[in-house]
């Protein structure tokens, strides 16, 4: 039987929303299985480049043959906060024509139930996005505060029954470790009062436990701060996200800082303060979302969201 391809969520439209230019540097920092890659070098000439990170070591072990022999190509294992430092021993501060990134995670992490990610497949509480971490969503849990989780489940997965499930997790975990997806599902199950339509009751404690134990916002934070810096005037950041959490990032770091509410909106600003309150991006149209085609193909799109913008100064 022949393997089944991975088609990435958005593909067309993201590589398009990068307006490539065929000798441009361009960085993925989520290359997963490569599609949107392939898909970018296919567009870019003899001189282009592309610098890809991932850390996901599967993702890595999995670089296709043709890729990895392309000499404009290059993979990097690691967060994609290391792309600034690997922009800066390159030499391309400032010269950068496009940023993609696809947030979240993959679906050959979803459907690999040893990674531990989906609550459909039992396996080994593990979530994590690098193997090579110490920490594990079962040791995590295992020592984490009430409080904590508690926090972490209503700020990371926006579960108002928060208080409740961490309550039960931590006496659970008093009796007997939880190590494995089926228990911590069908606990959070049992917890859960209420029930939203067409929503396991699980979705938002896993999405919260996947987001803690890889740092996943922090990550986000940190190289939207950074990416402005990177790219060269006009150039392109395109981020594909699947809930509000990551949405939300881009869009504020797309806006940019916003002036004091508590400030008169006539008071004149200096310089300086004109530029802390200033964004360097260009938002470049609407979000955009999949299609019905490409939800009634792939239903784990149906929350994707595309937002695009351009280094404007």
């Amino acid at each position: 039987m022949a393997a089944v391809v991975h088609q990435p969520v958005l593909l067309s439209e993201a590589i398009n929303a990068l307006a490539v230019v065929p000798d441009g540097i361009y960085l993925d920092g989520t290359f997963g299985r490569g599609g949107h890659a392939a898909a970018l070098l296919a567009q870019l000439g003899p001189q282009g480049r592309l610098l890809a990170t991932d850390r996901d070591p599967d993702a890595i072990a999995a670089l296709p043959p043709a890729l990895a022999a392309d000499p404009r190509f290059t993979l990097l294992y690691g967060p994609f906060s290391i792309l600034p430092t690997a922009v800066a021993e390159r030499g391309w501060q400032g010269e950068v024509s496009g940023l993609l990134l696809d947030l979240g995670v993959s679906s050959p992490q979803l459907d690999d139930a040893g990674r531990g990610f989906s609550f459909l497949r039992d396996g080994p509480l593990d979530m994590r996005m690098d193997s090579a971490q110490p920490i594990t969503a079962a040791s995590w849990l295992a020592t984490v505060d009430e409080a904590e989780l508690a926090h972490i489940l209503r700020s990371y997965g926006e579960e108002r029954f928060a208080g409740r499930i961490a309550r039960v997790v931590c006496e659970t975990r008093q009796r007997q470790p939880l190590t494995t997806t089926a228990q911590l599902a069908a606990l959070v199950a049992a917890a859960v009062p209420r029930r939203e339509r067409d929503r396991h009751p699980a979705t938002r404690t896993f999405q919260a436990l996947r987001i803690a134990v890889n740092r996943e916002l922090e990550e986000l934070d940190q190289l939207l701060a950074d990416a402005a810096q990177m790219l060269t005037v006009g150039g392109r950041l395109a981020v594909i996200s699947f809930h509000s959490l990551e949405d939300r990032r881009v869009k504020q770091a797309i806006r940019g800082p916003q002036p004091d509410a508590s400030l008169p909106p006539d008071l004149p600003l200096t310089e300086a303060q004109r530029q802390r309150v200033t964004s360097p991006w260009r938002a470049i149209g609407k979000p955009i979302a999949p299609t019905v085609a490409e939800c009634r193909e792939n239903p784990r799109a149906r929350s994707a969201r595309l937002r695009v913008a351009e280094r404007r100064v």
